[in-house]
């Protein structure tokens, strides 16, 4: 490497040091650890190795950088403001305050330049491996033998955390095995965790496990520009693998005192050693300094950059006009925009009655997956049983990109981080799925997906301890009241394959994740529910049933209790007690609807509020109200047939007419 380009670089790598130990010590808060260990890997990372553009942060072909270990959020911070994102001085000294650009850990959507929103440690690798994967689908549609229209790469920095956290091991044996060669996992390994010691805790040999991965393995010294330069160069031109490379580092370099310990990790290093770090490193006194050396790199560099994105656009301009079927894919995949009979064509798809819920909503996945080239789906190792298959295409598999089906193997985690990331490429619509009871193993990526507003459709199957025989285990339980407490994230329970149908119209309409669950047993299709979105599920609750008199009781269902609902509703009509029916299939919509609807379904003088619903009755009174009946199952569930666990938990239209008729008597 040119020795000038060296030297520039090394005032880069302080000038990340110092923004990063400043901004940490002025919010009081924060890790100063990993930016300052890392800082000439950030110099020579924005500086010479990664394609991108920014003054189009979102341009197609650029390169990835996520920062799984987000704690060190200041490393990812200095380098988007020197390299020339819009993140400003201001922005940098507003570190962890209030509404800032720049908050505690990165946060996709909220900063330019932040590819995902990382933290919680391991999950920027599963998204790294989605993005990864996804940039591999959408190369191998578009790609001709005339223009290589994407050849991006995906790097991603990970800490001591993240290698060991499970999640990150479930993404990169899935990228080993699936051969993403455009993958650059760059372990920071400076062997001090936030409590002490690596080796207090951990002994494992990191390169050979990732070699078993079937990943390429380098190791470089993370303040020698040469053997950074030569490393990074080969893997760019030659990989052919998943690469991991081993930055070994020391935390905190450049600070006296605490440099290659464990009190750099997570805490400010103070004002004295701020100052003795700053005259050990040859820095002026004034804070946040920038040299105007470091400025004109950068946008020397910015140049460069508009000049790569300008010649991709012509290269796209040539390639759209030889390829307009491939462009109309493209741009379709770029807008998403749902067709304008969408509605109509799903209400259309043929099904027979009684059916499970997974079946109808495979029918749904089959037909969006021909009208709609974004869709891409996939299952835990479950597809033959949460019916995820799309039978038309292809699964993607080692070294080829062409299906439309992921088999994500038992990596529930990995899978909702991975579906994370292929949203991320912004062109693909991915849905995932597993039986109910296991999205506990993915709750924190169903989390940070609606913290980060991304379109993933989760599909969970085999909803209610009336699954039978596999026992509690396998029965969810408390579910469904867990992902309805999560912000943003839209929950749906449909009833048939009217609700069904419009409840994958919901998902593709909700600019953010969206939990769709769904019975293993077999529901009846109900007249009752044959209306419009606007009418239906648009609405999140609509009466099914009305009251022929002042109803004594209005009854709450969602899911297949609705039909139980309808039939308790009939049996207390014949005993003299009047009965409104709502099916409330989403109460996410439901609260987003204006007061005069939300009255007209559940006003005043409807009688005595009643909820059905085979889970939990956490958060039913909100609707049910204090005097209310919330009837559910607050319990773990038993291994039995269908029909002895509806006896049993009293989910009966004798036992539960029963119970209201006696209430209204009393």
């Amino acid at each position: 490497m040119d020795a000038e380009v060296k030297k520039e670089l090394g005032k880069i790598a302080n000038t990340i040091r110092e923004l990063s130990m400043e901004a940490v010590q002025k919010a009081n808060s924060g890790h100063p650890g990993l930016p300052m260990g890392c800082a000439e890997f950030g110099a020579y990372l924005y500086g010479c190795l990664l394609q991108y553009n920014p003054k189009n942060p979102k341009w197609l072909n650029r390169d990835r950088f996520v920062l799984s270990a987000g704690h060190g959020s200041m490393f990812l911070y200095s380098c988007l403001h020197l390299a020339g994102y819009a993140l400003s001085m201001d922005d940098i000294k507003k570190f962890r305050q209030l509404h800032s650009k720049t908050p505690g850990h990165p946060e996709f959507g909220l900063t330019e330049g932040v590819e995902a929103t990382t933290g919680p440690l391991g999950q920027g690798v599963g998204n790294a491996v989605g993005q990864a994967l996804g940039l591999k689908i959408l190369a191998k549609k578009f790609n001709t033998r005339e223009f290589e229209l994407l050849n991006s790469k995906v790097y991603c920095l990970a800490g001591d955390g993240c290698i060991m956290e499970g999640v990150a091991a479930e993404a990169s044996s899935l990228a080993g095995h699936l051969q993403l060669n455009n993958l650059v996992l760059i372990y920071d390994s400076n062997k001090i965790t936030l409590d002490g010691h690596l080796n207090e805790s951990c002994s494992e040999d990191t390169k050979m496990r990732y070699k078993a991965y079937d990943w390429d393995v380098y190791e470089v010294d993370g303040y020698d520009f040469d053997k950074m330069d030569e490393v990074f160069k080969l893997i760019r031109e030659t990989q052919k693998k998943p690469c991991l490379v081993i930055l070994h580092t020391i935390i905190g370099k450049g600070s006296p005192n605490k440099a290659g310990t464990s009190k750099v990790h997570g805490s400010p290093l103070g004002a004295e050693e701020v100052e003795a770090t700053k005259k050990a490193l040859g820095l002026p006194e004034e804070a946040f300094y920038v040299p105007q050396t470091v400025r004109t790199f950068f946008n020397e560099q910015c140049s460069k950059n508009l000049a790569k994105e300008e010649r991709w656009s012509e290269l796209f301009r040539i390639w759209a006009k030889a390829n307009p079927l491939l462009e109309k894919d493209f741009n379709q995949m770029v807008k998403k925009e749902l067709p304008a009979d969408i509605e109509a064509k799903l209400r259309a798809i043929p099904m027979k009655t009684p059916l499970a819920g997974r079946s109808a909503s495979q029918a749904v996945v089959e037909f969006l997956g021909a009208e709609l080239p974004q869709i891409y789906g996939g299952s835990a190792d479950l597809s033959c049983s949460d019916l995820t298959m799309m039978k038309k295409f292809d699964t993607i598999s080692p070294g080829e990109f062409k299906g439309r089906n992921i088999k994500y193997g038992v990596r529930e985690f990995a899978m909702g981080t991975i579906a994370t990331g292929l949203y991320d490429t912004q062109m693909i619509t991915p849905f995932v799925g597993t039986f109910f009871t296991f999205s506990d193993y993915m709750k924190n990526a169903i989390r940070l997906a609606a913290l980060s507003k991304v379109q993933v459709i989760y599909q969970f199957t085999h909803d209610s301890v009336f699954l039978g025989e596999d026992g509690p285990t396998h029965q969810p339980i408390e579910q469904l009241a867990g992902l309805r407490a999560m912000p943003r994230l839209q929950v749906i329970r449909p009833a048939d394959n009217n609700e069904v149908k419009m409840a994958w119209l919901a998902a593709l309409k909700y600019k953010g994740p969206t939990a769709i669950v769904l019975s293993r047993q077999a529901l009846p299709e109900l007249p009752e529910t044959a209306v419009s979105y606007g009418e239906g599920m648009g609405r999140g609750a609509y009466i099914v049933k009305r009251e022929k008199a002042p109803a004594h009781f209005t009854i709450f269902a969602t899911g297949s209790e609705v039909s139980l609902a309808l039939e308790v509703a009939s049996a207390l009509d014949k005993r003299g007690k009047s009965v409104r029916v709502i099916s409330m299939p989403c109460w996410k919509l439901f609260e987003e609807q204006d007061q005069a609807y939300k009255d007209s379904v559940i006003g005043p003088k409807v009688g005595i509020k009643v909820s059905i619903e085979a889970a939990a009755t956490f958060g039913w009174h909100k609707w049910v109200g204090c005097q209310g009946v919330a009837i559910g199952i607050d319990m773990f569930g038993e291994s039995a047939p269908q029909s002895d666990l509806e006896s049993e938990f009293g989910f009966t239209v004798d036992a539960i007419s029963d119970r209201l008729f006696m209430l209204a008597r009393s």
